[in-house]
């Protein structure tokens, strides 16, 4: 639920040659945030690790080429949004033909003019804030302000992925509010709506790590991505939700389990394989919160895949 506060964009500049690397980031650093890689390996590194907003990319250098990068880049669920601009002393035709198939954005040949330069990178970066605002605003619940089930698949399928590389667990935790109609029909869609994005800021404020992904997963049912988590950290985390919940001591006269809103938690974990999907993961989470409510509600449930 962040705001959209300015912030300075950040710009990878990947080239083998120091004299165009001290070219480049003497002309940008006064307006955006640089960092500098020399070969292609330690560009896809620091890509994946820290995205920049934009990549200047060499395309001639040893080991990778700028070609064989950008494509990697594109490829890359985590990457394949970031703008490429090539920086090259290659002007012939074909060979800016071959760097916009490769999914480059533009393609600046050397020697720099740099008032030039400067208002491409100026251009594309002013596109890829206003991409990453609507992107934001469409992955977002409205009444919330949380993650949107849209924004859940995305994060999910990209967990999963990453997930496999390292081998690691991944974790689901999905949490219905218990009795949520009789509530609403008693105290009115206003109260009702309050409670919920109650609930929704309690959820993200506690669960805060890099790896976590707090989403509404429609109605009164919120769901809870949870990166590298175990059975067992699973376990305390799924408690954890339904605390967070009952904590809030939202008077509920309606409820047959408690005199406050409560909740019921239902969650999964598994080892990502080829071999699974995930959507066994989620069919197991929603299983398991179908018995946390069948066994009397305001509960845990937990499954391990």
């Amino acid at each position: 639920m962040e705001a959209f506060l300015p912030y300075t964009q950040k710009i990878l500049i990947v080239d083998d040659a120091p004299s165009d690397l001290m070219v480049l980031g003497e002309a940008l650093k006064a307006q955006y945030e640089v960092i500098v890689a020399t070969n292609g390996e330690a560009a896809l590194e620091k890509a994946l690790s820290d995205p920049p907003d934009l990549i200047l990319l060499d395309v001639m250098m040893s080991g990778l080429d700028g070609y064989e990068v950008c494509r990697r880049l594109k490829r890359n669920p985590v990457t394949r949004a970031i703008p490429v601009v090539f920086t090259t002393a290659k002007d012939a035709e074909e060979d800016e033909v071959v760097g916009l198939a490769a999914g480059a954005v533009d393609y600046v040949v050397k020697p720099f003019r740099l008032p030039i330069l400067k208002a491409r990178v100026k251009t594309h970066l002013e596109l890829k804030r206003k991409t990453d605002i609507l992107e934001s605003l469409s992955f977002r619940d409205g009444l919330t302000g949380l993650n949107n089930r849209r924004r859940l698949d995305t994060v999910i399928a990209d967990e999963w992925l990453r997930a496999i590389r390292n081998r690691r667990p991944l974790a689901l935790v999905m949490l219905d509010l218990d009795f949520f109609k009789p509530y609403n029909d008693n105290y009115g869609h206003v109260s009702g709506d309050e409670c919920l994005k109650t609930v929704a800021k309690a959820l993200n404020d506690t669960f805060r790590r890099a790896g976590d992904c707090v989403a509404r997963y429609g109605g009164e049912e919120f769901a809870i991505v949870l990166a590298e988590t175990t059975a067992e950290q699973l376990e305390r985390s799924a408690e954890n939700a339904r605390i967070t919940v009952e904590a809030l001591q939202i008077k509920h006269e309606f409820s047959t389990v408690a005199s406050q809103i409560t909740a019921s938690v239902g969650a999964a974990s598994i080892l990502p394989s080829r071999d699974s999907s995930v959507q066994e993961l989620i069919e197991a989470a929603d299983d398991a919160l179908y018995e946390a409510k069948l066994n009397g509600r305001n509960r845990i449930s937990i499954r391990k895949l």
